[in-house]
């Protein structure tokens, strides 16, 4: 009598996304790295395992079966997704911001500020995009800001600093993957110590923004960000202060700075009471962005 193969049958793609946002829930990983929920945070994974084009789609991908290799990678990553609390897109090494494929490790924290929103809005109503020549992304990490931004200013020149040389060698890969070298300049600056007198149409940031007792009490997964990119002090200001203290001398007029701060926006309100800051708020979520016009960063100066 023939033997009987009893060898499970390969799930699909859908099958195996849904498996594996029950298992990232019931490890309760944390979610925040670019991601919000359990299931995103799979597919990230799972994207990756399968190389998939991020355009594909995923009604389409769900009903692919998986092979054997797709399935031993995909729970691999997952492995290490939970024991490890790696975030996702440390795991595959990209991922896409204001949706632009951005190549990301450890050297810098991952993309997931919400002022991409803002930058593909090109910062109207606040500036006349089509005037926008020059433009500052002061803390870029993986040049993730700084990209966005030239892709939707075509006519702007964007010098990206930070003072992490890691940092810095991270977005020199991205910005020569997008061959954007002709428009963007990537140098090394605390702050605006490198700038000399150059001043700008825009100003943005995501600078570190986290306190001491806030960061003892983060997730394990921020242990995977580079400290200098979050540690900002007892208060989480140290960063904020220079920025509010120096960045009129780099504004041209009718030019606007616009600063993430994150959860330290409280704190930030009661440090600097009487400066007129304008809260934004986004569709897609997020906040703690606040954007101050160069007038109004005259006046808090004076």
């Amino acid at each position: 009598m023939p033997s009987v193969s009893h060898r499970p049958k390969r799930p699909t793609v859908g099958e195996a996304l849904q498996a594996a946002a029950r298992r990232l829930s019931r490890a309760r990983v944390f979610f925040g790295h670019g991601t919000d929920n359990a299931l995103d945070d799979a597919a990230v994974l799972l994207w990756h395992a399968m190389d998939f084009d991020f355009d594909e789609p995923p009604a389409r991908a769900y009903r692919r079966r998986m092979t054997a290799a797709q399935v031993e990678a995909f729970q691999a990553l997952l492995a290490r997704r939970i024991a490890l609390r790696e975030p996702a897109v440390y795991l595959t090494g990209m991922t896409l911001y204001a949706g632009i494929p951005i190549r990301i490790d450890r050297r810098a924290l991952v993309p997931r500020s919400p002022i991409a929103e803002l930058i593909e809005r090109r910062f109207e109503p606040w500036v006349d995009a089509s005037r926008v020549r020059r433009v500052l992304d002061l803390g870029t990490g993986s040049g993730c800001i700084a990209i966005a931004c030239a892709r939707f200013l075509p006519r702007a020149q964007v010098d990206a600093t930070d003072v992490s040389a890691e940092a810095l060698a991270l977005a020199r890969e991205n910005v020569r993957r997008l061959r954007l070298t002709r428009r963007v300049q990537v140098r090394e600056s605390d702050h605006f110590a490198a700038l000399g007198r150059r001043r700008y149409d825009i100003i943005v940031s995501n600078p570190p923004y986290v306190g001491t007792h806030e960061l003892r009490g983060l997730p394990a997964e921020y242990r995977h960000e580079p400290r200098l990119a979050l540690a900002a002090g007892k208060d989480g200001l140290d960063s904020v202060r220079r920025i509010l203290r120096d960045a009129a001398r780099h504004l041209a007029p009718g030019g606007i700075l616009v600063v993430e701060v994150g959860n330290t926006e409280t704190v930030v309100r009661r440090r600097w009471p009487r400066v007129p800051f304008t809260w934004l708020e986004f569709e897609r979520g997020g906040g703690g962005v606040f954007l101050l016009t160069h007038e109004q960063l005259e006046a808090h100066v004076r």
